[in-house]
């Protein structure tokens, strides 16, 4: 269950999905309010504060990637983007548009809702100036630029614990290849994925309970990397 109750508003043409997302949603506690076109969801974001939006992307209307641009001419409010459309290249154009992460259909509840739990803590730590995250054995303290594993200071180097605080920043939200090498190397290393998953393999050495099954620095294959959130599992 949540701590405070949750708005979410709900953007699906499919009645049967709105319903399964509603009963889904509501047994957590959290509140739900339904769209089911893009021009919908559009004004329910505009009249009434949403503090997550569950998109999907076939609207009758319009297509959902619209919705999320002009959701996100004003609004930073969490997007999780729901779509049959499964390819890497779809998941990373979503995710440079703004979305805060993407599930393919079809999913399960529990995935939905660990996502959506994640997205909402991400937004709370940026609200509230928190500046620890903590994943399993691992704490990332943004304050004091320190990060230690089972009460150990670990050694890192600028760029790893640069890697980490991207991370922190967005935890439990996926990072793209192409958002994490413009940040770290800059604009003209966007197109260096080989090296990037080099440098991931090294860093897991030194953060990872078990680097080769990896429960903090997890991947999105094809896509890119994000910090574990609760009910995740390894994903390589």
């Amino acid at each position: 269950m949540t701590d405070v109750m949750s708005n979410v508003l709900v953007v699906d043409d499919e009645p049967q999905i709105r319903r399964f997302l509603r009963a889904g949603f509501e047994i957590e506690g959290f509140s739900v309010r339904e769209a089911e076109t893009g021009n919908d969801a559009i004004r329910a974001a505009t009249l009434h504060a949403a503090d997550l939006v569950i998109l999907d992307l076939a609207l009758p209307d319009m297509d959902g990637s619209d919705v999320l641009q002009r959701l996100r001419a004003w609004s930073s409010t969490p997007v999780i983007v729901l779509s049959v459309r499964a390819s890497e290249a779809e998941k990373v154009r979503l995710l440079e548009l703004g979305a805060d992460d993407y599930v393919v259909k079809p999913f399960g509840m529990a995935e939905l809702l660990a996502r959506a739990k994640a997205a909402l803590r991400r937004q709370a730590l940026g609200i509230s100036g928190e500046s620890t995250v903590t994943i399993d054995r691992l704490t990332i303290d943004l304050a004091a630029r320190a990060v230690w594993r089972d009460g150990e200071r670990l050694v890192l180097t600028p760029k790893e614990y640069r890697l980490l605080q991207l991370l922190a920043q967005h935890a439990g939200n996926v990072v793209t290849h192409q958002q994490i090498l413009r940040e770290i190397w800059g604009q003209l290393h966007v197109n260096d994925t080989h090296y990037l998953r080099i440098f991931v393999r090294k860093l897991r050495q030194k953060i990872e309970p078990e680097p080769n099954r990896p429960r903090i620095l997890l991947t999105e294959l094809g896509v890119g990397y994000r910090l574990a959130a609760a009910g995740d599992r390894p994903l390589e």
